[in-house]
């Protein structure tokens, strides 16, 4: 797949300013597709994975978490080569994997009440992205079969959706390989399922270098795991410095802790 350009990323990137978010068309290649969804239909069958059976994570939605620990795979998602630059505009460099998830919507599934994903973080309203969260459309998203559901220009709103309430939106419709990426504050939710077809997507969730981690990375994955990560993804989990500082231990990185190399004093010298 070609790599999207710096003029490509400057226009999803105003539109993502302007509406909330944006949708990077096709730009997964194929065969990754193919292995994501063999991958997630075997962890399925092995775990006999069933619906959280609630109104927010779905009645008819499976849902598997955590999935850096499933396989060797799953490790290109945070870190695609078409993706990350964009999400790095919008937080920055220092930014965090927040969570990685797949959510299967099965025919028959109700629409996800609105939400926005940084309405947990008690901060006033409109403020700089916190959050950068994408859906990888591993199927293709049609209005039939629940296609993200985004209210445009709602990330600007002074106030957060009221859950259970009724709004006006539309879908975020694209092709299988195609990525939504979106600001933390747009108002959105997954769509119903009225096809006969289930709709399969990836969550790969970023938050700001200073922001919590909707799941616990270092704890979640085992450290063994952790250290067959390629450099760029050990520093998305949290084996790295936020502007040279925060996470530090000892005044030194965490990564040497990870390697069990000797630490090495890095808080007060240049930003890694």
């Amino acid at each position: 797949m070609a790599m999207l350009t710096p003029q490509e990323i400057e226009t999803h990137l105003k539109r993502i300013e302007t509406d909330g978010y944006t949708i990077l068309a096709e730009v997964i290649a194929p065969h990754l597709l193919d292995e994501l969804l063999a991958d997630l239909r075997r962890i399925e069958l092995e775990r006999s994975s069933q619906p959280a059976d609630n109104l927010f994570e779905g009645y008819k939605t499976v849902r598997i978490y955590n999935l850096l620990t499933c396989g060797k795979r799953f490790e290109e998602i945070p870190v695609h080569e078409n993706v990350l630059p964009l999400v790095e505009r919008v937080l920055d460099r220092g930014c965090l994997v927040s969570s990685l998830s797949s959510i299967r919507i099965n025919p028959g599934e109700q629409a996800q009440p609105i939400h926005a994903d940084d309405q947990l973080i008690p901060l006033p309203k409109p403020h700089v992205p916190i959050v950068c969260n994408t859906m990888w459309a591993l199927t293709d998203f049609t209005e039939e079969n629940g296609a993200t559901r985004v209210i445009p220009g709602s990330h600007r709103s002074a106030d957060s959706p009221v859950l259970g309430q009724s709004y006006e939106s539309i879908p975020a419709v694209m092709k299988r390989g195609s990525v939504l990426v979106y600001h933390g504050s747009l108002w959105h939710g997954g769509g119903a399922n009225y096809s006969d077809r289930s709709r399969v997507g990836v969550a790969m969730n970023y938050c700001a270098g200073y922001i919590r981690q909707q799941e616990n990375q270092q704890l979640g994955i085992p450290l063994e795991v952790a250290k067959g990560f390629a450099p760029r993804l050990r520093k998305l989990i949290g084996y790295g410095l936020y502007k040279g500082l925060l996470g530090h231990i000892d005044k030194c990185s965490p990564v040497d802790l990870l390697d069990g190399t000797s630490p090495r004093v890095v808080v007060g010298k240049p930003s890694l």
